[in-house]
């Protein structure tokens, strides 16, 4: 076995810093799937460098160093810069970020043509693709359950403008060539999609057998129960490699600054036309973004859409720093509480 087609060059190095390279193949628990030039095998993370010297957590597609060990678990030393990298605000904890993914080359971002497709969603998972500085593309799966495409396609081309959008059934296998020219060996593919939108599905019949277990939907919701437990990449036959997410209907956005600008670049460029610099896009005389929507040139779907993600985001950016700052705050008087005790006694 070879890093090497795992997707693994000198863009990562070593950092002149002794170790072998590996990359992380599943996480689940602390514990994680691995594989390097000695195999297939489980890590677990060395704690000086993770919890007391800030090394970054890895997650599923990071390419890392690590103490081989082949009676046991190897132990993992170092995280190796990202390529590109996906995150969210942690749902269990409710604050703080959380990684996703790494080291991918296309954002699959999934929907299906049933009662599942949502174009705010799209934008949602548009925005956190174009942060992470990978190609997005659009992919609406199920295309066995309609005859008529024309109204997903342009809700979805109003909702990502320029990007590469196919219409696939992983069922009859139509469309499926679409896909051919990002499914290059070498090339890692991230899916991102709400559960039962067909991803596991698709993972069969990109590899042309079933290695992933799928569910049905519900007829009355289109809603499906998730098939992904955990975060996970798997390397197909012709080596091509995808890394499946657990299915998110809702992704609590984190950092997607740059992202946003690109997803929602027509309403970046309205917004350059403004007489205020830091115009709110409210009452303010000169707005070019309100004469847009009043004209008809802007949707105002989208740009209540652009609000409410951008909103979202300095929300979790602002509340994650007022909470670290609060746990400082009773830190603080606790030690002072303490030296008090303390000096009475």
């Amino acid at each position: 076995m070879n890093i090497k087609d795992y997707g693994f060059d000198y863009y990562f190095g070593t950092e002149d810093i002794g170790g072998t390279p590996a990359r992380i193949t599943a996480v689940n628990k602390g514990r994680f799937g691995i594989v390097s030039d000695f195999g297939e095998g489980y890590a677990v993370l060395k704690g000086r460098e993770y919890y007391h010297e800030g090394e970054s957590f890895p997650t599923v597609g990071d390419f890392v160093l690590i103490e081989y060990n082949k009676n046991g678990d190897s132990r993992i030393i170092k995280t190796l810069k990202r390529r590109t990298y996906f995150s969210r605000r942690d749902p269990d904890k409710g604050r703080g970020e959380q990684a996703v993914a790494a080291n991918f080359d296309y954002v699959f971002i999934m929907q299906s043509l049933n009662h599942d497709f949502n174009p705010k969603r799209l934008e949602r998972y548009l925005t956190a693709a174009r942060q992470s500085k990978a190609e997005p593309v659009i992919v609406l799966t199920k295309a066995d359950l309609t005859d008529d495409y024309l109204p997903y396609i342009i809700k979805a081309s109003g909702a990502a403008e320029g990007v590469k959008l196919c219409i696939v059934s992983a069922k009859t296998g139509y469309g499926m060539d679409e896909l051919l020219p990002y499914l290059q060996k070498g090339k890692t593919l991230v899916f991102l999609g709400s559960s039962g939108v067909g991803k596991s599905s698709l993972v069969n019949a990109l590899a042309g057998e079933k290695i992933m277990d799928t569910n049905g939907i519900r007829e009355d919701d289109s809603k499906g129960r998730h098939t992904t437990t955990h975060r996970q990449l798997i390397m197909l036959k012709n080596g091509v490699m995808i890394i499946d997410t657990p299915g998110m209907r809702e992704l609590g956005m984190w950092d997607i600054s740059e992202g946003l600008n690109e997803a929602f670049s027509d309403i970046e460029d309205l917004s350059k036309c403004c007489r205020f610099r830091d115009c709110r896009y409210e009452n303010e005389p000169g707005c070019a973004v309100r004469q847009a929507i009043k004209s008809g040139e802007l949707d105002e779907r989208r740009f209540e859409s652009f609000r409410k993600i951008k909103s979202e985001a300095k929300y979790s950016s602002d509340s994650a720093e007022y909470r670290r700052q609060k746990e400082q705050f009773f830190k603080t008087v606790t030690i002072n509480e303490r030296k008090k005790k303390k000096e009475v006694y």
